[in-house]
């Protein structure tokens, strides 16, 4: 039985989900010589020598062409352990992997750095942060403190350590309540990040930020009855290629409360808090656990995805002017639901299979449930676009007054 609370994407094609006891398994996209495809692998606490209990696993992927962990010639993934009859839990690093290993588990294994916490870890997450003009990767834990603590590595030593925060995340101090989950979104394009959290308390706190300059540009805060167990700051625009190209992109931030719907605020740069919209039912289910924001039916647009203690799986999505509606009549809508026979815990979307299409992996209380495309819409799909795609080049080359494409009789030279 698969009792962990959390389904972790740990790089391209790669998918973990953590038990709360000592065996657990590894999902990822293998690539050899000729083909690709899933590579589960079990692994036990005589792989990984400290794990009995897990929480959250957050790998690196600084290179996103390498695959699960990879990161130039090292890497580097967290992973929280319970610490069994010791009084403190431990934070392990996985770093300096070998190059070609990194789908051995067991060298991986040979490479930990043990830090013992002096606190009850809750998330664990990494962000990438401009330093002078370069990214870098750091980690965030957040605990019962309550704070978040800051691990980066010290290129001196080729080791991770723990800085403080406000030296790179200003927006992140002077908290009251304990962080249950936290979401740095770096705005591309620019050096600024939006960056939200929500604590045990209902305290909801969602800043803009200059990475330069590190100051806090605005903040937005809000207080919900109970515990906030999940904050997303996405995009609800269309795909920078369809969309007019002075159109400024729009951020919104999920926020899923423990007693009360799932909302989402939109327009945050323009309207801070204010415009909320509810995801109609979502508060039907028991608590809402978990939720993802991606793209599920393949539209370019992405969809509100929230699962629940309930046992459902609820999937919604925005209508607004493109739709042709009113503005009174702007929100959010549910698409479909799925039930499943135990509770939800988490969820992640990730291409398991290598055939291009990504998958849904929903952890549960008994299980992992992976939900895929049908290959034959999805072919269908593929070749309705390439025929817009072909009418489209043919209108343009058949304009009158165009004189850069070929006319009814000339061909193009190779």
């Amino acid at each position: 039985m698969c009792t962990g609370w959390r389904a972790v994407r740990a790089g391209a094609g790669s998918c973990w989900p953590l038990p709360l006891k000592a065996r657990y398994w590894a999902s990822a996209t293998k690539t050899s010589d000729r083909k690709s495809g899933p590579w589960p692998r079990s692994c036990s606490s005589t792989t990984f020598p400290w794990m009995q209990r897990l929480s959250p696993l957050t790998p690196s992927t600084s290179h996103p062409q390498s695959g699960a962990w990879w990161w130039e010639s090292r890497s580097s993934s967290f992973l929280l352990q319970d610490s069994g009859d010791k009084g403190s839990p431990f934070l392990n690093i996985y770093c300096d992997y070998e190059p070609g290993s990194e789908y051995n588990l067991d060298s991986i294994a040979q490479s930990c750095l043990n830090l013992e916490l002096q606190f009850t870890p809750f998330q664990l997450c990494h962000a990438e942060v401009q330093v002078g003009n370069q990214l870098e990767t750091v980690f965030l834990l957040s605990g019962n403190d309550p704070a978040i603590h800051l691990y980066k590595e010290n290129e001196g030593l080729h080791q991770f350590e723990e800085q403080p925060v406000e030296n790179l995340f200003p927006e992140l101090t002077n908290l009251t309540s304990s962080v249950l989950w936290l979401d740095v979104h770096n705005l591309p394009g620019t050096s600024r990040r939006l960056s939200a959290l929500g604590c045990q308390s209902g305290y909801v706190r969602v800043a803009h930020v200059d990475q330069r300059s590190q100051e806090v540009l605005q903040t937005w805060t809000i207080l919900q009855d109970g515990p906030i167990s999940r904050v997303i700051v996405f995009s609800l625009s269309a795909p920078r290629e369809t969309k007019d190209p002075t159109e400024q992109e729009e951020y919104s931030v999920l926020v899923a409360s423990m007693l009360e719907p799932a909302v989402v605020y939109r327009d945050l740069l323009s309207r801070g808090l204010e415009d909320q919209l509810l995801l109609p039912g979502s508060d039907q289910f028991d608590s809402v656990l978990c939720g993802l924001v991606t793209d599920v039916d393949l539209d370019g647009r992405p969809e509100v995805l929230v699962a629940t203690y309930g046992q459902e799986l609820l999937c919604y999505k925005y209508f607004g002017s493109e739709c042709g509606l009113p503005q009174a009549e702007h929100g959010f809508r549910l698409l479909w639901q799925r039930g499943f026979s135990s509770p939800l815990l988490a969820m992640a979307h990730v291409d398991l299979t290598g055939d291009g299409l990504q998958e849904l992996a929903v952890v549960s209380l008994k299980g992992v449930h992976i939900l895929q495309h049908s290959l034959v819409q999805a072919s269908e799909l593929v070749l309705t676009r390439l025929r817009h795609e072909v009418q489209q080049k043919r209108h343009q080359s058949q304009r009158p007054g165009d004189r850069g494409g070929p006319g009814p009789t000339e061909t193009s030279a190779s």
